[in-house]
Order: structure tokens, then C-alpha cells, then sequence
């Protein structure tokens, strides 16, 4: 059998796949307010209305779950490489909460007559070796036979209730910090464009925000929510609009990888980045720029850093919360 590269057998990659954020905001309006029949064994106090990272539920005084879902399509054709990276971003839900994750599950869609098992094995050793990397235990899944490849985790964790960081808890005169660059969309889709392999960019995004976490609930940080696929602005968006807040965002301050401003300019930008920008222009003053950095701010992340309402060792302020203003967000 003659085989494509991995990332051809997908009409897209990673989390540039998502939904666009407008249609899947109005795809779930219709559940808000919705509740069991019964009570619950535990108490639901983070769920749907804010659009979190992960859902939380109290067990007792002291402790809560955390519960996450999250799988994509190729985002770099070694089979291993796309594991690790589809199983570190459905961790980063849990971390971004400030939880810990405990058990995991396999999620895996697989083209079981185009391509070779052997594959499908190779993505859930990648999983399976950072979820270990994570302390966390791996039990099992589901698969289907599906005509895109498509992996990731349903992840369980635990968290205090009293020390989560939610995505609604920004306030006015807060930092604002990026744990790690930006620039994984562009590239990304230059590779599944081309072939070329960034080194830099799969080691960001295996890399786990475990450390990040420890260090903003250390830091006393309420307030966060992870970068992915709706890009720094989107997900800046929804934590201010939750929050009651507006941001400002310097520019100049913001990191980027090596190659993601080359890869801009040769064209390599996802419908989905684009699609970001369409959705957070009206509420966001882009004036201060140009329209390639503005696609910059939206790149469409997958297993990005974390963007904390707060301070941390090593990680660049880039901005600020301020008092609502009538933009959402501001450019600088």
C-alpha cells in the first residue's frame, strides 16, 4: 500500500478543525438553564454558561471534578508526535482550571480500511506516554471506524472548588501572561502544506502547562483559561466577556515561535484563523496594527499556552484587564 502523509487524509488540522465560535455558541444557546429531572449526586458550578475549559462538579466539601473532552484531526503526520500532542491540549482543559487530572480515556476514529492499524497503535502509544508524563492513569476508550482520523482523551480530574481558575473571575487592574508562544497555527499548516518539520512546535505543544497551573494557583491566580483553537483574542474574549471586563493587549509583548511570521507571509493561514478574526473584529479595536498581526492574535493554537489573569515566573505580561470599555479588547 502506497501511503499518503498522515495530515492528507484530513480536510484540516488540530484545532483549526473546531467549530467556528459564533455558530458553536449558537448551536449550544438552546442547552443554558437546562437541568436533570432529578438532583444530582453532586453540585454542577461550572457548566455551560460561560463556555470553561471544563465542566466542574462538587463531590464533597473540599472536592470537586473536573471533566474534559477533546480530539482533532492530524496535526503533523508522525503518527507518535500526534498522540502526544492530541493527549497534552485534552489535559491543558484540566490545568487550566487549576485541577489535577486523575484517569483518562481513549477517543480515536480510525479509517480502518485506508490505513494501517499499526498506525492507530503508534498515535495511542504517543497518548499514552504523556498521559503517564502526567501522572495520570490511562483506562481504556472507544474507537469507530470513521473515514478521517481523528484522537484525542476524555480526561477526569480533581480540583479544590475554593481555588479554581475560572474563565468569569478577571478583574479590572490584573496582568495578563502567556505561558507559551504563538505561531502553532501558521506552522502547522505550512507543514501539512509542505512536509517541513518544526521541532519547536511539537515540543510546545507536548509540552504539558502542569507547571504553569501549579505556579498560578500558587500565585493566587483565580482567573484563566487555555489558548487554542479561537486563537489569543477569542479566548480572551470569552474570559473578558464572562469576567464583565475589558483587556488591552500590547502587541509588542506577545511571544511568537521561530518561522511563524515567515509562514504568515508565504500564506500558510487556516480557514479557522480567519474565521476567528471575523468573529472577534466587531467587539475588538484592531486599529494599532496591521492585518497580518491581527491574524497572528487569532492564529488558531493547538495545545497552546495558558493565559493567566496574573503573574508567574517566566511567563511575558502581555497585557491587562481594565474596566469595560466599548471595546472588548484593545490592540497596542
Amino acid at each position: 500500500m502506497t501511503l499518503k502523509r498522515l495530515t492528507q487524509y484530513a480536510h484540516g488540522g488540530g484545532c483549526a478543525c473546531k467549530i467556528p465560535p459564533g455558530e458553536l455558541e449558537g448551536i449550544v444557546g438552546d442547552l443554558l438553564g437546562s437541568v436533570p429531572l432529578k438532583e444530582p449526586a453532586g453540585e454542577l458550578i461550572v457548566g455551560l454558561d460561560d463556555g470553561d475549559d471544563a465542566a466542574v462538579v462538587t463531590i464533597r466539601e473540599g472536592l470537586a471534578t473536573v471533566l474534559t473532552t477533546d480530539f482533532f484531526t492530524p496535526v503533523v503526520d508522525d503518527p507518535f508526535d500526534w498522540g502526544r500532542i492530541a493527549a497534552a491540549n485534552a489535559l491543558s482543559d484540566v490545568y487550566a482550571m487549576g485541577g489535577t487530572p486523575v484517569v483518562a480515556v481513549n477517543l480515536l476514529g480510525w479509517p480502518r480500511d485506508v490505513l494501517p492499524l499499526e498506525l492507530a497503535a503508534e498515535v495511542l502509544r504517543g497518548g499514552m506516554t504523556v498521559v503517564h508524563e502526567a501522572d495520570c492513569h490511562l483506562a481504556g476508550g472507544h474507537s469507530v471506524d470513521d473515514p478521517e482520523p481523528k484522537y484525542g482523551l476524555a480526561v477526569t480530574g480533581i480540583a479544590d472548588p475554593d481555588q479554581l481558575m475560572r474563565n468569569n473571575a478577571g478583574r479590572a487592574g490584573i496582568p495578563l501572561s502567556l505561558t507559551k508562544p504563538l505561531g502553532l497555527g501558521v506552522l502547522n499548516n505550512r507543514h501539512k502544506s509542505t512536509g517541513e518539520v518544526f521541532p519547536e512546535a511539537i515540543a510546545t505543544m507536548t509540552q504539558l502547562n502542569r507547571e504553569a497551573s501549579r505556579q498560578a494557583l500558587a500565585s493566587g491566580v483565580e482567573c484563566a483559561t487555555d489558548v487554542t483553537g479561537f486563537g489569543l483574542l477569542g479566548h480572551l474574549y470569552k474570559l473578558a466577556r464572562a469576567s464583565g471586563v475589558s483587556a488591552v493587549i500590547d502587541s509588542a509583548a506577545v511571544p511568537y515561535l521561530e518561522g511563524a511570521r515567515e509562514a504568515l507571509r508565504d500564506g500558510y493561514v487556516s480557514g479557522g484563523t480567519r474565521r476567528n478574526l471575523d468573529w472577534v473584529a466587531p467587539h475588538t479595536d484592531l486599529s494599532a496594527v496591521d492585518g497580518d498581526e491581527a491574524l497572528l492574535l487569532v492564529d488558531a493554537q493547538t495545545s497552546g499556552g495558558l493565559l493567566i489573569a496574573g503573574e508567574i515566573p517566566g511567563a511575558p505580561v502581555i497585557g491587562e484587564l481594565v474596566p469595560r470599555g466599548e471595546h472588548v479588547i484593545s490592540v497596542r
